[in-house]
């Protein structure tokens, strides 16, 4: 199991969707179908709220490798949410190419 026992039924998700990166999620965002989208998208929506909970009980810079892994989901989460709820499709339409995309943080570098 990768994912802590609460949310074994999003263990299908974690190889394709827990990326430890901005430039990963976004990858996968524009390189997956709507279907595969939609299907991430209502998996993690039915738990977030238990999730983010969870979440909230390690300090984000010392969590379990499970907890990690489910951490990512969520920020995959956030990075596919307005292809749903907005767009309808996985690139941004009218949109820059997302390669162009740069992540950055005032507090240092982003992998």
């Amino acid at each position: 199991m990768q994912l802590p026992q609460p949310f074994s039924k999003l263990e299908p998700f974690v190889e394709q969707w827990s990326l430890g990166t901005e430039r990963e999620r976004n990858n996968i965002r524009i390189t997956s179908t709507m279907e595969e989208i939609q299907e991430f998208y209502d998996a993690m929506l039915s738990q977030i709220h238990d999730a983010l909970t969870y979440l909230d009980s390690f300090p984000l810079d010392d969590m379990p490798e499970d907890a990690q892994k489910l951490f990512n989901l969520t920020l995959s989460l956030a990075e596919v949410s307005n292809c749903v709820e907005r767009f309808g499709e996985p690139a941004v339409p009218n949109g820059f190419d997302s390669a162009r995309f740069t992540p950055f943080s005032p507090y240092g570098p982003i992998p």
